[in-house]
């Protein structure tokens, strides 16, 4: 799965005032961030805020997105959920033709055990005509899929090609690297370590703020890959402040208002996410104005 290496950034979906999607928005957002070069785009994870979208909404900006991208970067779908029969049987309905993989977040709410998400997996495995990307989040969840669930899983399922991991944990993040399987990719699901884990051998990363600052993030993944470590580490202690300023009141509050003073989307939300404060705004437009002098 070479197209996996580098940067995959996880789109958010711009919303008009009215909360009805910004089309436009969303197109610019695409152009911004094939145009910075990033190497693919992720559809439909959380950054979508796909938990407020309804079915036709979630129709509505693929479509923009599929035909904004006009085949110029791979895509990859969001799917995934905490009722296995449920993400199979949508599996199994989807027209995936647009897609090189699905990245399938592991179950949220329900709290499985090890051997439950193992389960899960293994069905949506059986049933996927596409590579997967298997996503740990356990501030999300509430259940952190161990290493060894995550090694057996790559083990057993061959077209369980990688895992966005977004534990934060960059003990369990070198437990990965150090006892994968040769071809199975590590991506890093945080942005603070991407750079880190990218030179302790991860692959890549699918990113938040890549898509705000694609030009300076993807080069940053692209120098660690190729070991330039003194370089990589500069664009990242320049973009640090930037990355904790996103997630400081949730995600994709942070990000959509980097859109915002970008002048490319507005920084609307749906409850029960709200917009950025006046604080958190103030320093977003300074960072972004400071970026903006750089260049």
């Amino acid at each position: 799965m070479q197209s996996l290496i580098g940067t995959g950034v996880a789109l958010v979906t711009p919303f008009k005032k009215d909360l009805s999607i910004d089309t436009e928005a969303l197109q610019r957002i695409v152009n911004f961030s094939i145009d910075g070069g990033v190497d693919y785009l992720v559809l439909m994870g959380t950054t979508a805020e796909n938990a407020t979208l309804t079915e036709i909404e979630k129709k509505l900006v693929i479509q923009i997105i599929v035909e904004t991208n006009n085949g110029r970067l791979p895509l990859v779908l969001g799917l995934g959920g905490n009722n296995t029969k449920e993400v199979v049987e949508e599996l199994k309905s989807t027209d995936l033709s647009n897609y090189i993989a699905i990245l399938s977040i592991s179950p949220y709410y329900n709290k499985p055990t090890q051997e439950g998400i193992y389960q899960h997996f293994k069905a949506i495995s059986e049933a996927s005509s596409l590579p997967i990307i298997l996503y740990n989040v356990p501030s999300r969840t509430g259940i952190n899929m161990q290493p060894s669930t995550v090694l057996r899983l790559a083990n057993d399922f061959k077209n369980i090609v990688a895992i966005k991991e977004a534990a934060g944990d960059m003990i369990q993040s070198l437990q990965l690297l150090k006892d994968k399987p040769k071809d199975f990719l590590v991506l890093s699901g945080d942005d603070m370590i991407a750079l880190p884990m990218v030179l302790a051998g991860a692959s890549g990363v699918i990113s938040v703020i890549g898509q705000g600052f694609p030009k300076e993030f993807s080069e940053m993944i692209r120098l660690g890959l190729n070991r330039k470590v003194d370089e990589a580490f500069k664009i990242h202690y320049l973009l640090s402040d930037s990355i904790e300023m996103i997630f400081e009141q949730g995600n994709p509050t942070g990000i959509k208002h980097v859109f915002q003073s970008l002048g490319i989307a507005e920084n609307n939300m749906r409850l029960p996410l709200l917009s950025a404060t006046e604080s958190l705004a103030n320093r977003i437009n300074q960072f972004v104005n400071s970026m903006s002098k750089l260049v």
